[in-house]
């Protein structure tokens, strides 16, 4: 169903809240149904692995209704339809799912370091880049961070692959700080002021939480 992807998309389960939610769990597989439009209809949910999956049931000739997946559904029968079906499906992700903004593990740990601490979740200006985050300071509206998918060579000359950084304004602890494995010269910004951190486990949660920390506090002038 198209509706999950578009609607689960950078969310990952919380297994231990599907059973209140009433999903049932067979040999590892997770699942929920739910009737809507007065029983004519059946939604189907399934997990298996972390991954959500889900299909409608026409009740009266038990077989898939294929037309939720249409994306012009605008007015009538079919788009009351969808909006059940979508319901339903928010209302699992926001009691049974997390959101996971970004690819790696410390990205997000670091992420939710930001949005407890300061309230600012991140925003993705870019299309062509979709996965640049700018976390901006309420208080100022000036950035304090910038989380990007790069090139590991743009870092770390004759390197393969890509990595996730964060671009962080540290002034004046900016040449000390770039003798720390981990740490570079910023990537696409103002190299006398900003720094890169690698976010692949190089360096600690707690030294990047307190470099953050700097940064914010910076951005409040």
């Amino acid at each position: 169903m198209k509706l999950v992807d578009e609607l689960f998309k950078r969310y990952v389960v919380n297994v231990d809240t599907l059973a209140s939610y009433g999903f049932l769990h067979n040999h590892g597989v997770y699942t929920y149904k739910k009737d809507i439009l007065n029983g004519d209809f059946a939604l189907f949910v399934t997990i298996k692995d972390g991954i959500i999956s889900a299909k409608l049931l026409d009740n009266e000739f038990d077989d898939e209704y294929n037309m939720i997946n249409v994306e012009d559904a605008s007015g009538g029968f079919l788009a009351t339809l969808k909006d059940e079906c979508s319901i339903i499906l928010i209302e699992i992700r926001d009691y049974c799912f997390r959101r996971e903004y970004f690819i790696g593990e410390q990205t997000n740990r670091l992420t939710y370091y930001i949005i407890n601490k300061y309230n600012s979740s991140p925003e993705f200006l870019w299309d062509d880049d979709p996965d640049y985050g700018v976390f901006r300071n309420k208080n100022s509206n000036k950035w304090f961070g910038i989380i990007m998918n790069i090139k590991r060579d743009r870092l770390i000359q004759n390197s393969e692959g890509f990595v996730e950084v964060i671009n962080l304004k540290l002034d004046d602890k900016v040449t000390e700080l770039l003798l720390v494995d981990g740490i570079y010269p910023a990537y696409h910004m103002n190299k006398k002021y900003w720094v890169s951190l690698l976010l692949d486990d190089t360096l600690s949660d707690k030294t990047i939480f307190d470099l953050v920390d700097v940064s914010f506090s910076l951005s409040q002038k």
